[in-house]
């Protein structure tokens, strides 16, 4: 009888994850169940992630302020952290009262060509408008447009800060400052993260805006840095997580969807996507799916959710999980949101 051999690291790794239980995947049922899971899994998520940077003085800036056709558009830029700084877009509507009553939303964009500049409406190309036309991208604006002042900032190593947008030609620069990180204890969603949490300490500073009423929405990667970020910021109220929530073992390990900047270490030993989204609970949470989505196919989409909204129903929370399953493919449904954020924002 022939030995079973293998040579295959694909086939190696799909057999490892096709039965795999992460540690710390929520179990229970009850109150206490979640309570119990919780305070463990919390923990357990901050280790992961390791150390966040040490704060410095936003040192916020206005660069210009426009208004064009009803919205005002105003770049920002702020540090972070001694060596970075976040440039942004902020939008809001041109007559948005400077009285701290107003809600603001954080729109994350995805692993895209153009970092933040679709999302917050630039059409100013061919290619732009056809990006913002493939996926509905420019869901910053138009959340602009429903009211809100929306915060579009550029994640490490994407537009602004792409170095050049190709400065390690024929490899994914997600991957490769990975592992220039990783070599010193330092990841890329972690230091993602922290400039999240500190588009939150800028909004708060905001004249309009009521720091009691910050939100978060992200397609893609987006909806990576929406499901990590809120499950580590208290401060955000309400989130919208756009096609993205799914299953490790079917989007990452199988088809290798991802990169160096949406995980970090043992991160799937412990959990997976659905017990990220649910230490949002008891918070409000919008999940989007598109049926045709062939980024994060519906069906592992589905049965993501449907873990999510076990933890939902453990927290005594599931009426404030809400799902939006369109028609779409990977795109902003542009549907549930306006009234979800109406709600709870």
């Amino acid at each position: 009888m022939m030995a079973k051999r293998n040579f295959s690291m694909i086939e190696y790794f799909n057999q490892i994850a096709k039965d795999w239980q992460p540690l710390l995947s929520f179990q229970g049922s009850t109150r206490a169940d979640f309570e119990k899971w919780q305070a463990e899994a919390r923990a357990k998520y901050f280790e992961l992630l390791g150390d966040f940077p040490q704060p410095v003085d936003l040192d916020a800036e206005v660069i210009y302020s426009i208004e064009e056709d009803g919205l005002v558009r105003e770049r920002v830029i702020f540090d972070s952290e001694e060596y970075m700084s976040v440039p942004c877009v902020v939008l809001k509507p041109a007559d948005m009262p400077d009285d701290k009553s107003g809600a603001a939303i954080i729109c994350s964009h995805g692993h895209g060509p153009f970092g933040k500049e679709p999302v917050a409406g630039n059409a100013s190309t061919p290619a732009l408008a056809a990006n913002i036309a493939q996926h509905r991208y420019n869901y910053g604006e138009l959340m602009a447009r429903a009211g809100y002042l929306t915060i579009c900032p550029d994640l490490r190593v994407f537009g602004e800060r792409s170095d050049g947008g190709d400065p390690y030609p024929g490899r994914d620069r997600c991957n490769v400052h990975f592992l220039r990180g990783a070599m010193l204890g330092i990841y890329t969603l972690t230091l993602n993260i922290w400039d999240m949490k500190c588009c939150v300490d800028y909004l708060q500073t905001r004249p309009e805006v009521n720091p009691e009423r910050i939100g978060m929405m992200g397609l893609s990667q987006g909806g990576t840095m929406t499901t990590f970020t809120t499950a580590a910021e208290p401060r955000i109220k309400a989130a919208d997580i756009i096609g993205y929530l799914s299953l490790w073992e079917r989007f990452a390990i199988n088809r290798g969807n991802f990169c160096g900047s949406q995980m970090v270490p043992h991160i799937f030993k412990y959990f997976d996507t659905s017990d990220i989204a649910g230490l949002i609970a008891p918070r409000p949470l919008l999940v989007e799916m598109g049926v045709h989505d062939t980024c994060f196919f519906i069906e592992n989409q589905l049965k993501a959710f449907e873990k999510t909204r076990r933890i939902y129903e453990a927290a005594g929370a599931a009426d404030k999980l809400w799902a939006d399953i369109h028609p779409g493919e990977h795109m902003f449904a542009a549907g549930r949101v306006f009234d979800f954020f109406a709600e709870y924002l």
